[in-house]
């Protein structure tokens, strides 16, 4: 399944485009719907990069392991295709202007789900249609709109929803065929659907009522709602200890669930046992983050270790603890399955190579039709001294180029993610227009252990400027970096501490450039959607009503006023997550006091799954950019 992610911590939308990549080397989406991902002679080698036709790793169904579902960009804009691997046929399952990323296949292969919100609003119901084609239906009719909070789908028809809604908070509902759906879970606090067993008996639910939305407790029922176990190493919301859903053992009967946890420091994974209560821990001797996922027949489990911006994968025996390396290339692996053969097809790129989806018994499994996204320079791996540890940044820059250069500070979305080495289209281009790229994975970023990650409290923002800081001056002090021509830029989160970045630290960025960012605090939280008003209460401590200081304190407009560089602000109408209306109060108060700055408006929610509307925005920011550096530094406090 192309996985919703969770608020305020997905990628950053510029730097991250829908899954990219590229199994079986004879299938690719239908050349006749590609044309117009195809470039036209002299089409700049970064534009080439965002229209290559890419594809995601396939998602299969579990038990018609030939029937697959994925996303591609071939008809240049994100869209859903359903892939018979028998046959080789493939075919658009959804067609919609501002793009479909959210579907999954039921497990006989039957029926493609989708989700259908409004132009990019991520409010609205779970469709469906026949995986051979069809008119689309309401999957869970009785349901009505809301945000999605997992979904499960039985082999007897059965489904299970999870939805948020500002009125209701989280809530289940078991959706059986001809049936009207049953609530079986209400709670304010943050909540979803995990997993359901594999003869459809249990269902594993995420939850935070303990009210701690950064680290779930886990509950385990019934259909019906009954309780049958329960796991939380919160201690009631004490400990700051998450549990995650990897998903039940494939095996009928058998009541083993695979979870995730971070009690020795980072996420790893054990077994529990929810019938008899029993928890195996796994001997895996790794230095970083663990996920993990079934093998098909339930002996062993297919890893996936991440480390300082790379990752790899191992195969782990259950029954006898022995780990074996399953063969990748340097680099980062965003993504990977276990095949009923015992394959493995896995998400593969870095910095230099772009993706493509690759399987350990040889070759690529689907190839996307045109011609490959232009290589780009590979990273740099920088570990600077900071407050709270060692920072661990990434440089990208023009080929035998010698500083200082022109450098684009590129600030992750999240704050729980990270960038790693993997191809990203947005650096890229600022390397090929001149620029020194850096990427910061402050404190509050994944992969570098559970207290990094859990250092994001109450100073929200201030603790990762600090890290920004601290890397600038290394950027500078080694030649890297012009002083005078450093650009400070990000989407969602990082759109957010750009901004707040320009107002807190007004002498050190010469030009700002923020993507669907937080601008006013407060305003965002009262317009955001449920789930991320439960995230700031844990960022915080707090609604803004009763720690009203900490959100002034981390808001970008208490220091908009101090703001020199000019300031270049994209925002989609109807985003959920970074709405509108707290955007535009940040705006006003720029254009109040003359500040230099451009706003551009459009169409979408969270980030645009249209390929021309990024090449579009990407131009602008480029160009504004460059209009501004070369106007000189001396130039920056003009015009206020």
């Amino acid at each position: 399944m192309t996985q919703q992610a969770d608020p305020k911590t997905s990628p950053d939308p510029k730097t991250s485009p829908v899954p990219s990549a590229s199994p079986d080397s004879t299938a690719s989406p239908d050349p006749q719907t590609a044309s117009a991902s195809v470039p036209a002679p002299g089409v700049p080698e970064w534009e080439k990069r965002f229209r290559a036709p890419r594809v995601s790793l396939p998602d299969w169904a579990q038990d018609a392991p030939d029937r697959a579902l994925f996303v591609s960009n071939a008809t240049g804009t994100y869209e859903l295709y359903a892939w018979d691997r028998v046959t080789g046929t493939q075919r658009q399952a959804t067609d919609r202007p501002n793009g479909t990323t959210d579907g999954t296949l039921s497990p006989d292969g039957e029926w493609i789900w989708w989700f259908a919100d409004h132009d990019g609003d991520e409010f609205g119901v779970w469709m469906r249609q026949p995986f051979g084609g069809g008119p689309d239906e309401p999957a869970a009719p009785g349901l009505e709109p809301s945000y999605p909070a997992g979904l499960a789908i039985g082999r007897d028809g059965t489904s299970v929803v999870g939805r948020s809604t500002d009125e209701d908070g989280s809530t289940v509902h078991v959706v059986r065929p001809g049936h009207q759906p049953v609530e079986i879970y209400r709670h304010r606090e943050s909540a979803g659907v995990g997993d359901l067993s594999h003869d459809g008996a249990l269902l594993a639910i995420e939850h935070t009522e303990h009210g701690d939305a950064m680290h779930a407790a886990l509950r385990v029922v019934r259909l019906d709602g009954s309780v049958v176990a329960e796991l939380d190493d919160t201690k009631g919301g004490t400990e700051e200890l998450g549990l995650a859903v990897l998903g039940f053992a494939p095996v009928d009967g058998d009541t083993r669930l695979l979870v995730g946890h971070q009690r020795q420091g980072r996420w790893e994974p054990l077994v529990w046992d929810v019938a008899s209560g029993e928890e195996t821990g796994l001997r895996l001797g790794l230095p970083g983050d663990v996920s993990a996922e079934w093998y098909p027949d339930g002996s062993a489990l297919l890893i996936v270790h991440s480390f300082e911006a790379r990752s790899e994968l191992w195969r782990y025996d259950v029954s006898t603890g022995e780990r074996t390396r399953v063969e990748t290339p340097a680099g980062s692996v965003s993504g990977a399955t276990a095949r009923p053969d015992g394959a493995v097809e896995y998400l593969w790129s870095s910095a230099a190579l772009p993706s493509s989806v690759r399987s350990t018994a040889g070759g690529v499994v689907l190839d996307p039709p045109g011609p490959r996204a232009p290589a780009s320079v590979p990273v740099e791996d920088v570990w600077v001294e900071g407050p709270g540890g060692r920072i661990h940044a990434l440089v990208q820059k023009p080929a035998g180029v010698t500083g200082p250069l022109p450098t684009v500070f590129e600030i992750h979305g999240g704050p729980t993610w990270h960038d790693s080495d993997a191809f990203a289209a947005g650096p890229a281009a600022w390397v090929d227009h001149g620029y020194a790229v850096v990427r910061v994975n402050y404190r509050g970023s994944t992969g570098y252990g559970r207290e990094w990650t859990d250092a994001l409290k109450h100073r929200v923002g201030l603790i990762e400027l600090e890290d920004i800081a601290a890397v600038r001056e290394w950027a500078v002090s080694s030649g890297l970096a012009d002083p005078s021509r450093l650009v400070l830029t990000g989407g969602s989160w990082g759109g957010f501490l750009t901004l707040l970045g320009l107002g807190t630290q007004p002498d050190a960025w010469a030009v700002g450039i923020a993507a669907v960012p937080v601008a006013d605090y407060v305003t965002a939280y009262q317009d955001e959607m449920e789930a991320l008003k439960a995230l700031d209460r844990t960022l915080f401590g707090g609604a803004p009503e009763e720690v009203p200081e900490r959100y002034e304190a981390s808001s970008p407009l208490t220091y908009v006023d101090a703001v020199r560089a000019p300031v270049y602000i994209s925002a989609g109408v109807n985003d959920p997550r970074c709405p509108i209306r707290q955007i535009d109060n940040y705006v006003d108060r720029l254009a109040a006091r003359g500040a230099v700055h451009e706003v551009y408006r459009y169409d979408a929610g969270h980030g645009s799954l249209v390929v021309e509307e990024r090449i579009k925005q990407l131009r602008l920011e480029l160009d504004f950019a460059a209009r501004h550096l070369s106007a000189g530094a001396g130039t920056r406090a003009e015009g206020r």
